[in-house]
């Protein structure tokens, strides 16, 4: 079985720009305030998902293992 993602987008710091929702239209969803949300809180891992993670231009969009909390985006570094 594969890993399970728990998926946040800060609203605080969207700004609605679309590109989650290009490269994840199954994962991400802008609202009426063009505010993206995740279309699923908790997904299997995707590569779409951590496309559209990456390819924020603001840095919005968090991912974790639901299974232990450790980040997969962005990266923990230490």
């Amino acid at each position: 079985m594969g890993d399970r993602w728990h998926v946040e987008v800060d609203r605080h710091v969207c700004i609605g720009s679309g590109m989650c929702v290009h490269h994840a239209p199954d994962g991400f969803t802008l609202d009426a305030a063009r505010q993206s949300r995740p279309r699923a809180p908790e997904t299997d891992a995707d590569e779409r998902i951590l496309a559209a993670a990456e390819g924020c231009p603001v840095e919005a969009i968090t991912i974790a293992l639901v299974d232990g909390g450790e980040p997969v985006f962005p990266a923990d570094e230490e």
